[in-house]
């Protein structure tokens, strides 16, 4: 039994931070912090897998000094199987580099259609509480399947370097229990001009829709009352915002595993998750532990996490400590 799987893309992300402004073309500026990290779906792996969740990868990576370097990081992390993870020699491991500051972030990327999610299952499924995968195209049958038998999935999508944002994307959307877009993403799709406009589209098309909106936290529409819930996100010092939407959904599926737990309290949980990301380079390096999660609640005010929250949170912070 896997608590969580995750299909989709894996990057070998270099990170330069602390850049002054995003270069114009022409223009060089210097970074005084850089990493390499593993970036894309293995950022919700990782962040999943440290708050204590039994974790798959499902994805292919080249053979490459990049593959070689992210199977050795990922190898490292507790709780997350990489059975799954496929190498391929044919394919070069995909590649980003994340240029960002506290304001803003920009990417290149290297990718080859080869080291894209697989579309087929080789062996036995494994028994899984709660997918995540990409709904740009339409799902796998192996996704369908564990759906089928109960999975719950979790829908997201990526940038669209077309531009076309095209709206059968929604048609897909009945295919999934939750969507987790970005602002952006969110309003390119439904063709308006605000989260709230937004999410109000997406929830006719879905059960649950929740979507990321940065600094300003997140926004959605609770099914039971119909009326839309936004959540903040606490305020931290900002080094990388690279991947704090990854880290906000595999906590936002961690949260959505809690029994009980009300809408207001999951999205408070994922918001906290990903504010603590962004404080150092690499979202996958910066996703916190239950015991950090923990030390950051006990400095948060009483005006910022209601006593409900605070204590359903240290209670599952702890359950998953001592897993």
């Amino acid at each position: 039994m896997l608590d969580a799987l995750f299909a989709g893309g894996v990057f070998c992300d270099l990170v330069f931070g602390g850049i002054p402004h995003l270069p114009s073309p022409g223009s060089e500026v210097y970074a005084d912090r850089f990493a390499v990290a593993a970036g894309g779906t293995a950022t919700r792996c990782v962040a999943a897998a440290r708050q204590g969740l039994e974790t798959g990868l499902f994805a292919v990576i080249g053979t490459d000094l990049f593959g070689d370097h992210l199977a050795a990081v990922l190898g490292t992390q507790p709780g997350l199987d990489l059975r799954w993870l496929r190498r391929d020699p044919s394919v070069h491991t995909p590649i980003t580099v994340a240029v960002a500051n506290e304001h803003d972030r920009a990417f290149i990327t290297y990718e080859e259609d080869g080291a894209r999610r697989p579309d087929t299952w080789d062996g036995e499924l494994p028994r899984v509480r709660v997918l995540h995968l990409g709904i740009a195209d339409p799902l796998p049958g192996w996704a369908t399947e564990l759906r089928a038998r109960g999975t719950l999935v979790v829908g997201g999508v990526g940038w669209d370097p077309t531009g076309a944002w095209s709206p059968d994307l929604l048609t897909r959307l009945g295919d999934v229990d939750v969507f987790v877009p970005n602002a952006t993403e969110a309003m390119n799709y439904t063709r308006t001009d605000s989260v709230e406009k937004a999410v109000k589209v997406l929830a006719d098309h879905v059960p649950l829709v929740v979507v990321t909106d940065g600094p300003r936290g997140a926004v959605s529409l609770d099914p039971a009352t119909g009326g839309l819930v936004r959540v903040p996100s606490p305020r931290v010092t900002v080094a990388d915002p690279t991947g704090a939407g990854d880290v906000f959904t595999a906590s936002l599926m961690t949260a959505l595993l809690q029994d009980g737990w009300p809408l207001t309290s999951r999205l408070r949980y994922a918001a906290i998750c990903a504010s603590m990301s962004v404080r150092t380079l690499g979202g996958a390096a910066g996703a916190p532990t239950p015991a950090a999660i923990r030390a950051f609640l006990g400095r948060m005010p009483g005006s910022d996490l209601p006593d409900q929250d605070r204590a359903l949170f240290q209670a599952a912070l702890q359950d998953q400590e001592n897993r």
